[in-house]
């Protein structure tokens, strides 16, 4: 299952002619779950396709959290109205054809100089990029025309106010071939672009694949990152015992080293969604 690659549920249903009065009353959604406050609780809207975008932000209100994140354009406004934000924008081009090839950096700067300004006026704090696949090209020449693209974009991110999330992911298991697989190439893009504005997402299942070590990863790390993501290793399901990751102890982790970021859920539930989501923020919640 991929992020782009789900059905977007339709706002509303047949039409139904019935008479105001008739109407049953939608229910008053909980009070919000109190929560400890030194993570700042986000979750993905692609693991909970098809329901609609309103009843996620709802209950993820009521649980307490702050962002459902990884939003298009149309759909930027919505947290808003259940007293979230949209911690994630998704960016400016996909997974697969990223920076690391220089042919299409003319595009991709293009793009983001449309979609910046608007983040900034919908008070999205950031959006996401992608190396790309190797497609045969070796690491040190895909980081470096990452590295010239980025740092293109770095003034424009500065500008708005808008920080660039570049992503780690495994190309084991999910994404054959995908280049930013290991955090030692990301590590070196972000530290040569030196921008506040372009940092890494330390996505949590994706590091765990390729190279583990992560909360040495993390408290080393701690500047270069952005946000974070969860998901349960192996399967990218629930985060609680049924795998081998220790959340809790790597939340810890993330507080302790003084992050103020988003920790995002990204995991995709194979029990009753919103039961497992309130599960895994509960085991976040240090």
């Amino acid at each position: 299952m991929e992020r782009r690659e789900f059905l977007r549920a339709s706002a509303v249903g047949a039409a139904l002619a019935l008479q105001p009065c008739a109407r049953a009353q939608e229910p008053a959604p909980a009070p919000a779950k109190k929560l400890k406050g030194r993570i700042r609780h986000s979750v993905s809207r692609w693991c909970y396709n098809p329901m609609p975008i309103d009843d996620l932000c709802r209950e993820v209100a009521a649980m307490g959290a702050h962002s459902v994140e990884l939003l298009d354009e149309p759909d930027w406004g919505v947290p808003a109205k259940h007293g979230l934000v949209c911690g994630i924008a998704n960016g400016p081009g996909p997974i697969e054809k990223g920076w690391n090839r220089s042919e299409r950096h003319r595009a991709l700067l293009e793009r983001s100089e449309e979609l910046l300004p608007k983040l900034a006026a919908a008070k999205i704090p950031n959006t996401i990029v992608f190396s790309g696949n190797r497609d045969g090209l070796s690491d040190p020449e895909g980081a470096r025309d990452c590295i010239v693209g980025l740092r293109q974009l770095a003034p424009m991110a500065e500008r708005h106010g808008i920080t660039v999330l570049f992503e780690i992911l495994n190309s084991k298991v999910d994404h054959a071939d995908y280049q930013f697989d290991n955090m030692e190439y990301g590590l070196f893009v972000v530290k040569e672009i030196g921008s506040p504005r372009i940092k890494i997402l330390y996505d949590i299942y994706h590091a765990q694949i390729m190279q583990g070590d992560v909360i040495r990863t993390i408290q080393e790390n701690i500047e270069w990152i952005g946000h974070f993501h969860t998901g349960g290793v192996p399967g990218r399901h629930e985060i609680d015992a049924t795998q081998e990751l220790n959340y809790g102890a790597i939340c810890r982790a993330i507080a302790d080293a003084g992050f103020t970021g988003f920790v995002g859920q990204e995991f995709v539930p194979t029990r009753d969604p919103m039961t497992s989501l309130r599960e895994a923020i509960a085991i976040c919640d240090v």
